[in-house]
């Protein structure tokens, strides 16, 4: 049985670590953070009860089978024994580049590295370990077990043995892998964030509320979430943050993030995480869960 190991144990690491773990791998969830790890198995659990509530798919999956595949671990040392090393850290390349560089003494030749990032180039990222054609980009979307595809990001030194093998992986996890090439946001969250940005300034210019801007679009054009919905559930410090990456990388006006989104932030108003966002969440559930949030 094939082991993966996953850096980041926030929601986007618990969501991979519950699905890969429900399609038969073993996983090492891995967090600097001792409050995370603490907090971790009892988060695991919930989410694991929420997604077999919501999911005909998850239904079936073993609480116990599941939870048992999954070892939470401090230590990056653990990982010299995956076969896959899938990566869900703060959007900070500054902090990315610390975590790659140590990575260089543990991993072991013949593991792949997915990059689950959502605007830092891959090429940048593989450019920090000894072997960058081992390094791909997998995207995966919020909420991972409920979300069909995975875009899958190939960077400049990519190999197309990496490419197959990232294809098989997100197969195997019973999703549908999406290949694009690499440039900051790829294709998900370079139109993503425009989205969310651009409904920003609609609130901010008031045009419209936050309830009727996402009404447009769930009503008008059938999305299942709104541009703001959806940013409350990326979170808008990552949205915020991943504006900044996208603004810096290509050096185009139109990422300038909304003042109003940075004001939010600095309030913390966060969105979902935090209990209050564009709109108020019950801390305790997903009072709005999406179908193919890129985050």
């Amino acid at each position: 049985m094939a082991t993966v190991g996953i850096i980041g144990a926030g929601l986007m690491g618990k969501d991979v670590a519950i699905t890969c773990a429900a399609h038969g791998y073993d996983v090492v969830l891995c967090d600097s953070d001792p409050s995370v790890r603490q907090s971790a198995p009892a988060e695991l659990r919930r989410l694991l009860r929420e997604y077999r509530m919501m999911s005909p798919a998850a239904a079936g999956w073993d609480t116990g089978e599941v939870l048992g595949r999954i070892r939470v671990d401090e230590g990056y040392a653990e990982l010299a024994a995956a076969d896959w090393i899938v990566e869900n850290i703060i959007e900070d390349y500054a902090a990315k580049e610390e975590l790659y560089l140590g990575l260089r003494e543990v991993c072991r030749d013949g593991v792949k590295v997915a990059v689950n990032t959502s605007c830092i180039p891959i090429t940048k990222i593989a450019a920090l370990l000894p072997r960058p054609d081992a390094v791909i980009g997998m995207h995966f979307m919020n909420p991972v077990p409920l979300i069909g595809g995975v875009e899958v990001i190939r960077g400049f030194h990519t190999s197309e043995e990496t490419v197959r093998g990232a294809e098989a992986f997100a197969a195997s996890l019973g999703k549908q892998p999406i290949v694009v090439n690499d440039m900051p946001g790829f294709v998900s969250n370079r139109l993503s964030h425009l989205f969310m940005n651009e409904a920003a300034f609609l609130v901010q210019d008031g045009v419209a509320e936050p309830e009727q801007v996402d009404a447009v679009f769930r009503l008008g054009y059938g999305h299942k979430m709104g541009p703001l919905e959806t940013a409350d559930l990326i979170g808008l410090d990552t949205v915020v943050n991943s504006l900044a990456i996208l603004y810096d990388e290509l050096q185009d006006a139109k990422f300038r993030c909304c003042p109003l989104l940075k004001k939010m932030v600095a309030a913390g108003r966060l969105g979902r995480k935090s209990g209050h966002g564009f709109y108020p969440y019950l801390r305790t559930g997903a009072a709005r869960v999406g179908a193919g949030v890129a985050s």
